[in-house]
């Protein structure tokens, strides 16, 4: 005997209202909340926190903190204005798709939150959240994804500085990333397929590893461990790889090395190679086809 399939729930209905006040629909279950705006002169905090199942469709936000301790949820075609600071905190289980955010510290410790084709301009965006992925957006942000655990990204623009920093369990495919300081104290993730610009990248990482990447820019991968380039490319590298654990196939020319720390670097040319003035034993061989 199978046991009897559960009905879907079927949900409310709320359309076409402005919402002002303080906790305008606070804990709200199984509503479709549609083409409202959540803006007014009482200037109110938390319209929706503590919602459960509900779907937010083509809606206004430009009041702070709508959607804390929120669950199960969608956020679809719709805006978050400037003034709408802090939207998302706590919340799980949740997609947010088609929209335009622009509240500074959107999400942070999130569980269970995919992103999808929406337009971001948000400092501090994704601070310590866990299992998030971010498919064909575009982000503006500086502090991207800090301390967070078990992230996606795929498809992706992103610009802004100090993103990916205190990362574990990532992975990024076919984006492009212009962003000062990415991936500092990061363990255990992998970037295929994509542009890596910015100074100082990868440093103090552990288990970072470079798959057909073209990587540009000052100093990068310094005191890394198990640090791997696969098939990669790298433009206006000079003092690449100091006092780094590292295993490098890198296509063309590196632009100087300086004092790498262990393991192998192979490349087409090399510009300069710096061994002096180290202050560890150094025990990387360092070839050129």
């Amino acid at each position: 005997m199978f046991g009897k399939k559960e009905k879907p729930v079927e949900k409310k209905i709320i359309s076409g209202q402005t919402y002002g006040q303080e906790r305008a629909l606070y804990s709200l279950r199984d509503t479709v909340v549609r083409s409202c705006t959540f803006d007014g002169a009482e200037d109110g905090e938390s319209a929706l926190k503590e919602a459960r199942g509900v779907d937010v469709l083509d809606c206004l936000f430009a009041l702070r903190y709508p959607l804390w301790h929120t669950e199960d949820f969608t956020l679809a075609s719709s805006e978050m204005k400037e003034t709408c600071r802090a939207p998302l905190w706590y919340s799980k289980n949740g997609v947010i798709s088609n929209c335009k955010i622009d509240g500074v510290k959107c999400l942070r410790e999130c569980d269970a939150i995919t992103v999808r084709q929406c337009g971001i301009v948000s400092p501090e965006f994704g601070w310590r959240c866990r299992d998030v992925k971010i498919y064909d957006s575009d982000v503006d942000s500086q502090y991207f994804m800090f301390e967070s655990r078990n992230v996606t990204m795929d498809h992706t623009h992103m610009v802004g500085k100090y993103s990916f920093q205190y990362i574990e369990n990532m992975t990024i495919e076919n984006s492009d990333l212009d962003t000062k300081d990415a991936f500092w104290h990061t363990k255990n993730v992998t970037v295929r397929n994509s542009v890596i610009k910015g100074e100082y990248l990868g440093w103090y990482s552990d288990g970072l590893t470079l798959i057909g990447c073209k990587i540009i820019g000052t100093q990068p991968l310094c005191y890394c461990n198990n640090l791997t380039l696969i098939n990669c490319e790298m433009e206006d590298t000079d003092l690449s790889f100091e006092y780094s654990d590292v295993r490098a196939e890198i296509i063309g020319n590196i632009m100087s090395v300086k004092n790498p720390a262990s393991g192998s670097i192979v490349a087409d040319s090399i510009g300069e190679i710096i061994l002096e003035n180290s202050v560890r034993e150094l025990n990387c061989k360092i070839t050129t086809r």
